[in-house]
């Protein structure tokens, strides 16, 4: 790690779509930073922080990516690549084509994403048409020096390629032939001479990226400004790495996190997990290519979701709630154990299997006869009861979703009844994982199953539960030593690591001890085991921390203000000498204004952290002629939601605007120099 970094720094975070510049006018570009970088140098900040910049095909969200190592081709600046000049000349279709682009720019808060890289493919494509590369179907000397020293190229391309034939598919959809080639088979396909043309396509593709984000990069650097990039945690199942590493990922599991007050189900994100084991024997060869790689550009790196390192929330690939997930690494309840804690064979199946009463499915029908014949579709029938067990094909409620109960209810009675079916699923105690294997559930106190035991079985399951979480801890803290030690060590970069809602002891020790750099969200940093949950004082924020106002998944702090009264309130409380400073009193607090917005940053650039980064839009809240109408509009995401909104905020004003916008830059500056 360069060391030399770990000084007291103000930065600013925000996706590089967002860049608008009067060059640019669709979306941010690699080339845009050279601008926003110069914006930033005059305003004193130090830090430039972006949301993943990794190819995501059709996908908004930068966290499910289809490559740990390929660039996004809608970032690309169609113009300055080296083959535009003479075509946009000399061909008048393409110059239509081009201009077109351009006149995705007129403002509306957000950018077009599809529309955009629809449209920038097919423009790359005719680019590309006019290398020799693509006339005689091998690669030239640059393209092929580049390849060399990106041996990934080759499965992504593959990869590419059969996603272009497939329609943009997931693998998962595609002949049986081609979802799980292996190696041998990719390189086959690599060097087959009736694909070579198409896929050396997506190499020269990601040459021409590389070549233009690493000039933006290195202008960044010569302007004194550290670029930090973002490592998302999980890999998109549709990936070209999950494809062509299957032994890296366990695609029987999807990676997500338990319930929680704002998740009653939890949130399963539908990534598989990874397979530890075999990526600790392989050296962390993937992760570290993958670190060295993005170093190319960056000085510093966030790692997403650093609490997934020491354990991650595993659930069944058939599940599409995180109920019946468990962690892992983890700890079983073995079968001889509940029958040494006085559990028979017949209480641990009630603990563990879900049981559907008939009754239960007699409210939807009013019919016992067509409820005995629903449930035969789906369940077994427990001798001399009117009691069911899920059919061992069951694996998961998807299987609830998807059965066949055509010809025996109505489709909105199914729908209801499927639901409730799959409510039973989910209520239990103990979950089987492996033969004779079990884990209590997250929310196992609060199963039907637990409600029936006495208190003495109460006391005895509850005594196991514990003993194996109290293991589970050293079995985290062990598993994150070894995979950040080998990660942190293997790269200069200055690490840091998403933090956010984790009470594991280790998991501060460990970052510590490696030197990872803590999140502090101002508004979310309060003492939550105190009475009244009191704002952390900023003067004792971790040293080796990042102090940020708001992050992509939160609202922005004008939206926090005029929303959560009371977080809003607390923190007016606790804080009050930056607002009076700023001639704001308890009178005239509520409203949100362009004071408020320098009390709050003010406030955070007292903060003891080495790094203060807040998004851009919370620094353009010092201008008020920067204001979209409705807060809600200058977010980036709305987690939870799958929208054309989300992943595609786009700035107010230009950057050229910005950075001729001298009382801005004043304002910026003087928050900057208070951390000095």
């Amino acid at each position: 790690m360069n060391e030399s970094l770990l000084k007291k720094m103000t930065g600013v975070a925000v996706p590089l779509g967002a860049l608008y510049t009067k060059e640019s006018p669709a979306i941010g570009e690699f080339p845009s930073l050279k601008k926003f970088a110069a914006f930033c140098k005059s305003a004193g900040l130090k830090i430039i922080q972006l949301l993943p910049v990794n190819d995501t095909g059709t996908q908004t969200s930068p966290y499910s990516g289809l490559s740990a190592f390929a660039l996004h081709p809608i970032y690309i600046c169609v113009k300055d690549l080296p083959e535009f000049a003479a075509l946009y000349k000399s061909d008048k279709n393409f110059k239509t084509e081009y201009d077109l682009l351009l006149q995705f720019h007129p403002y509306k808060g957000r950018y077009d994403y599809q529309g955009i890289l629809d449209k920038k493919i097919a423009l790359l494509m005719r680019l590309y048409q006019t290398t020799d590369t693509a006339a005689t179907g091998k690669p030239d000397a640059a393209l092929a020096s580049w390849m060399k020293k990106n041996d990934w190229i080759k499965a992504y391309a593959v990869y590419k390629n059969l996603k272009w034939k497939y329609m943009q598919a997931t693998w998962k959809a595609w002949k049986k032939e081609d979802q799980v080639p292996g190696m041998e088979e990719i390189e086959r396909r690599w060097n087959d001479k009736a694909l070579k043309k198409d896929q050396l396509f997506y190499a020269w593709l990601q040459m021409r990226a590389s070549e233009q984000f690493a000039e933006a990069a290195a202008a960044v650097k010569k302007a004194g400004i550290i670029l930090k990039g973002d490592m998302p945690i999980m890999m998109n199942e549709d990936s070209a790495d999950a494809w062509a590493h299957p032994e890296f990922f366990e695609h029987s599991l999807r990676a997500g996190s338990p319930v929680d007050g704002q998740n009653p189900c939890g949130q399963n994100w539908g990534f598989p997990t990874y397979n530890w084991k075999n990526l600790k024997a392989a050296g962390y060869s993937w992760w570290i290519d993958r670190l060295q790689s993005a170093q190319q550009y960056y000085q510093a790196y966030r790692l997403d979701h650093i609490l997934g390192f020491f354990r991650i929330w595993a659930i069944p690939e058939r599940e599409t709630t995180a109920i019946l997930g468990r962690s892992e690494p983890g700890q079983t309840i073995s079968r001889d154990e509940l029958i040494e804690a006085g559990f028979n064979e017949g209480r641990i199946h009630w603990l563990a299997e879900p049981h559907v009463p008939t009754a239960d499915i007699d409210y939807f029908t009013w019919n016992h006869d067509a409820s005995t014949k629903l449930l035969e579709k789906i369940a077994v029938k427990l001798p001399g009861e009117e009691l069911w067990n899920f059919k061992s094909s069951i694996k998961g409620d998807k299987d609830i979703y998807e059965a066949d109960f055509k010809g025996l209810c109505q489709d909105e009675a199914a729908q209801k009844i499927k639901e409730a079916l799959a409510k039973k699923w989910r209520d239990r105690t103990l979950r089987e994982i492996k033969k004779d294997k079990f884990i209590a559930l997250w929310t196992y106190q609060n199963s039907y199953p637990w409600t029936t035991l006495n208190d003495e079985e109460k006391k005895k399951l509850q005594a196991l539960v514990d003993q194996k979480r109290d293991k589970e801890e050293g079995l985290w803290k062990k598993q994150a030593q070894d995979i950040l030690d080998s990660l942190t060590k293997s790269v200069d970069m200055v690490p840091c690591g998403e933090d956010l809602g984790v009470n594991l002891a280790a998991v501060p020790e460990v970052m510590g001890k490696n030197k990872i750099l803590r999140l502090n969200v101002v508004r979310w940093s309060r003492d939550w085991g105190t009475e009244g949950s009191p704002y952390v004082q900023f003067e004792k924020y971790p040293e080796l921390s990042v102090t940020t106002t708001s992050v992509h998944d939160s609202s922005t702090i004008r939206q926090w203000w005029s929303e959560e009264k009371e977080s809003a309130a607390a923190f007016f409380k606790a804080n009050g000498k930056f607002f009076a400073d700023n001639g704001i009193y308890e009178n005239n607090f509520s409203d949100f204004t362009e004071k408020t917005a320098r009390s709050i940053l003010e406030a955070a650039a007292s903060s003891a952290s080495l790094w203060a980064i807040h998004p851009l839009q919370d620094f353009l809240y010092l201008q008020k002629k920067y204001w979209l109408a409705d807060a809600k509009d200058e977010r980036v995401n709305i987690p939870g939601e799958v929208t054309d909104f989300n992943w595609t905020y786009r700035m107010p004003a230009s950057v050229e605007d910005l950075s001729a916008d001298k009382s801005l830059i004043d304002e910026i500056n003087f928050l900057a120099k208070k951390r000095k």
